[in-house]
């Protein structure tokens, strides 16, 4: 199983792909992650990276992309993956569309959790003095301000790749306000009905192939049998030439009269 999950900051997206992990043991690839473990580990592709990110730039989408692929190659990802961050824009969407080609691997989904930009800022507010009620430390990043620079950017940058799956026909949308659980139990019927889907088709396939009278295999004494035929024809032709050159090379009997 390999997922995208869209939607803006606050959504819900993290939340959900934890679930989806426990669930169907997968794993959850963030690009952070992945370009932090690639520096640390020293790959060839993390020390590129590691001289932008030292030089204060952006890492470009060809790295970001192979730091994906050597991830997804690795035994835990096997079973399947949801990436959480990547892609980001559109032009990273082909080139890991590309790179999944090349590996023969496809997308089985891209789940959209479609949300409102007001409740979402109400939904933050809540979770802050809910923290601080806790008495647990509020992140730098949860705050209104922040959030509506978040937003802002994701709807220039990240916003477009629902309408690039969609006409690939591999977007589902989400009312992403729900529950966590109704969240949850359309994202696992969605998941069913492509699974079934991707039977309904495997089996079709199968049916519209012609079907093939089963051959008999022939055993192997007689194979061996049919084998012997063509060389006992010509010993016997052999032995029938020899006796027809004997008779003509044999002095015929004279008769006894004169």
């Amino acid at each position: 199983m390999r997922l995208i999950l869209l939607g803006p900051p606050g959504a819900g997206k993290g939340t959900q792909a934890q679930r989806l992990v426990n669930k169907h043991k997968i794993v959850q690839l963030s690009t952070g992650d992945m370009l932090r473990a690639a520096v640390k580990a020293a790959t060839p592709i993390g020390l590129k990276a590691k001289d932008i990110m030292d030089r204060g730039e952006l890492v470009p989408d060809d790295l970001v992309v192979g730091i994906v692929a050597d991830r997804i190659d690795q035994p835990d990802a096997k079973k399947g993956f949801i990436l959480d961050g990547f892609p980001r824009t559109v032009p990273q969407a082909e080139a890991l569309d590309r790179m999944l080609k090349e590996k023969g691997l496809g997308l089985h989904g891209v789940i959209e959790l479609k949300v409102d930009d007001g409740m979402l800022l109400d939904r933050i507010e809540k979770r802050v003095k809910d923290t601080v009620a806790r008495g647990e430390p509020v992140r730098a990043d949860d705050n209104a301000e922040t959030l509506k620079k978040r937003l802002t950017a994701y709807y220039a940058q990240t916003a477009p790749l629902a309408a690039y799956y969609k006409q690939k026909g591999r977007l589902w949308s989400l009312d992403g306000m729900a529950s966590i659980e109704e969240v949850a139990r359309s994202i696992d019927r969605i998941l069913e009905a492509r699974t079934a889907a991707k039977v309904a088709r495997g089996a079709a396939a199968q049916a519209r192939q012609p079907s093939r009278p089963a051959q008999a295999k022939a055993s192997p004494k007689r194979t061996a049998a049919s084998k012997a035929k063509p060389a006992k024809k010509a010993v016997k032709s052999v032995t029938a030439k020899r006796k027809k050159a004997v008779r003509r090379a044999a002095p015929k009997k004279r008769s006894g009269r004169r």
